[in-house]
C-alpha cells in the first residue's frame, strides 16, 4: 500500500522525535536562606568562625537529601562589618532574593539597623547577637536569637570580677561600635547594683593605635580589673599588650573576643595572655578532667576530619554556625518553608541539641540560651578553639 506525502512526514518526525533523549524530571527548586556574616571588615573574627561552621552544616544536610528533597542554597552577603551595607544586604536578600528566611547579623552593631528592616518584610530572622533589644516578640514576632543576652553575658563577667577575683574598683572599655556602646551602658549599671565602683568608663575608636593614655587613666584611678567589650581582635590586643608593657597585675575579663586566635596572633608576647578571662559557654569547654563532653568531642573530630581550621578562631563561634541551619532545617522539615510556619514551629521550640548549647523558644521568649551555660574560661588555655574554665568555677 502506498504513503502519502503527509504520512511520511508525520512518519519522519515521529522518528526524528523518538531519537532524542527524553527529559528527566526537573529537580525541586532549592531553598533559599539568606545569610548576613561580617567576612570582613574590623569587626569579621566572629563571622569568620560562624561561617565555617555554618559551611559544614550546610554541605552535611544537602548531601543527606536537604529538606523534602530540596537543596539548602545560602545567599550571602557580606556586611564587612559596616551596618549600612547589612541593611543594603538584607534588602537584596529579601526584596530581590525573596528567601525563605535570614540568619545575621552576626554582629550586633549591624543587627541594630537590620532587625526593624526584616520585621516589616514579615521575614523570620535567627540572629546570635547579644544587645538586649534586638529580640522583642512584640515588636519583632518573626525574630529569635540562638545565643545569650547581654544581660547573661555582663552578668556572668561581673560576677567573676567582684565574687571571685574580689574586684571593687572596675575600668569598663568599649570600642565606638553599637555593640560597644551598648554593652558599656548595659554593664555599668549592672556593677554598680553589685557594689562596684566604676573608676574609668570610655567608649574609643577601635582604630586608635595608642591605648596607653586610655590605661594610664585607668591605673591612676585605681581600677583592679580592666572590662573589654569589643569583637575587633586589634582593638583588644593593644589593650593586653599595653598592660604587658606597663608590667600592670591587673585581670582582663570580658569579651569572647579576648581569647580568640585572631587576638592570640596580635600579642606582643605570649605571656601577655595570662591573667585574661573571656566569657565563654559551658558545652564548648573543657571540665577540669580537661576534656570536653561526647556531643562536642564528636563535634571537633568532625571538623578535624573536614580539616576546618580551629586554631585561630573559637569553637563557639564554629559550634553556633554549625547549629543555626540545622535548627532552621529542623523547623522546615516539619512544618513547611512558609514564614507562619516556620515562625510557629520556632516558638514552641524545646532543647534543641545544639553543639554550643540546647535552645529553646516561647511565643513570649525568644532569647534561646541557657543562663547556667554562660561562663568565664582561661585565655591561655585556647586549645582547638576551646578553653579550660576559669579558676573558682570548678568541674
Amino acid at each position: 500500500m502506498s504513503i502519502t506525502r503527509r504520512q511520511a512526514l508525520a512518519s519522519g518526525a515521529a522518528a526524528i522525535a523518538g531519537s532524542f533523549v527524553k527529559p528527566a524530571i526537573a529537580a525541586k527548586e532549592p531553598i533559599l536562606i539568606g545569610y548576613l556574616p561580617a567576612l570582613t571588615g574590623p569587626s569579621s573574627s566572629t563571622g569568620v568562625g560562624i561561617n565555617r561552621g555554618i559551611q559544614l552544616a550546610v554541605q552535611e544536610i544537602n548531601a543527606g537529601g536537604g529538606i523534602d528533597g530540596r537543596q539548602i542554597e545560602l545567599i550571602t552577603r557580606d556586611t564587612q562589618s559596616d551596618p549600612t551595607k547589612a541593611v543594603n544586604g538584607a534588602a537584596e536578600l529579601t526584596r530581590g532574593q525573596k528567601v525563605s528566611v535570614v540568619f545575621g547579623p552576626v554582629n550586633s552593631g549591624e543587627s541594630l539597623a537590620v532587625v526593624p528592616l526584616l520585621a516589616r518584610t514579615n521575614t523570620p530572622q535567627v540572629h546570635p547577637c547579644w544587645v538586649d533589644s534586638l529580640t522583642d516578640p512584640k515588636k519583632y514576632p518573626m525574630c529569635f536569637r540562638n545565643a545569650p543576652t547581654n544581660q547573661q553575658i555582663g552578668g556572668a563577667a561581673n560576677r567573676y570580677v567582684m565574687d571571685v577575683l574580689k574586684r571593687k574598683k572596675v575600668a569598663v572599655i568599649s570600642d565606638t561600635t553599637g555593640y560597644g556602646t551598648a554593652s558599656v551602658n548595659a554593664y555599668v549599671p549592672m556593677l554598680k547594683a553589685k557594689g562596684a565602683e566604676v573608676v574609668y568608663q570610655g567608649n574609643v575608636d577601635a582604630a586608635n593605635p595608642d591605648l596607653k593614655p586610655e590605661l594610664l587613666r585607668m591605673q591612676s584611678a585605681g581600677a583592679e580589673a580592666i572590662m573589654p567589650w569589643s569583637v575587633n581582635a586589634g582593638f583588644l590586643s593593644r589593650i593586653i599588650n599595653t598592660r604587658g608593657q606597663m608590667q600592670w597585675d591587673v585581670p582582663i575579663v570580658g569579651q569572647t573576643t579576648l581569647g580568640s586566635g585572631q587576638t592570640q596572633a596580635l600579642l606582643e608576647k605570649p605571656e601577655y595572655w595570662a591573667k585574661v578571662y573571656p566569657n565563654n559557654f559551658r558545652p564548648v569547654c573543657a571540665g577540669a578532667d580537661g576534656k570536653l563532653s561526647d556531643r562536642t568531642d564528636a563535634f571537633v573530630d568532625r571538623l578535624k576530619s573536614a580539616k576546618i581550621e580551629m586554631g585561630d578562631t573559637l569553637l563557639w563561634w564554629i559550634a553556633l554556625g554549625y547549629d543555626s541551619p540545622r535548627m532552621i532545617a529542623e523547623a522546615m522539615k516539619n512544618v513547611g518553608t512558609e514564614p507562619e510556619q516556620v515562625v510557629a514551629y520556632l516558638n514552641k521550640l524545646k532543647e534543641f541539641p545544639g553543639v554550643y548549647g540546647d535552645i529553646s523558644f516561647t511565643p513570649d521568649r525568644h532569647d534561646g540560651y541557657p543562663d547556667d551555660e554562660v561562663v568565664m574560661v582561661e585565655a591561655n588555655s585556647l586549645k582547638n578553639g576551646s578553653f579550660r574554665l576559669a579558676p573558682g568555677y570548678g568541674s
